[in-house]
């Protein structure tokens, strides 16, 4: 009997795991050429490529994916799969002095849901897709 109540409850675990398993929402994959490229051509692109302020400053080059993973004069601002203590992502999100927050001089800085976009594709590793 006790042998029996045990295989029940194993069954009951199991059917509940699999469908919590099955209904969580999966997550989208950020495209850098569709979700992130088009942010930083928008808010970037007019300081960060040469002859624009930042790249003079920082030697940071935004119009291609290999010139941003280079980046800057100083080192890397992309971390992959740390969005955390990724440079690019600290400034952007306002955890920087004010006279290094990005975009430069924008008030209020980038929208929360470009920046969502922009961590997710850092978390997910700075994919090139």
């Amino acid at each position: 009997m006790k042998k029996e109540i045990l295989q029940c409850v194993a069954v009951v675990w199991v059917l509940l795991f699999s469908a919590t398993a099955h209904s969580e929402p999966k997550q989208t994959e950020v495209s850098y050429k569709k979700d992130v490229a088009p942010v930083i051509h928008d808010y970037c692109l007019n300081c960060h490529e040469p002859g624009g302020k930042g790249f003079e400053k920082s030697g940071l080059d935004m119009r291609t994916y290999s010139s941003l993973m280079k980046g800057t004069k100083f080192g890397s601002v992309i971390k992959p799969g740390d969005s955390f203590t990724s440079i690019l992502i600290q400034v952007i999100d306002g955890r920087v002095h004010d006279s290094i927050k990005m975009p430069y001089g924008m008030a209020g800085g980038l929208s929360k849901d470009k920046i969502g976009v922009l961590k997710k594709w850092v978390v997910q590793g700075a994919k090139d897709n």
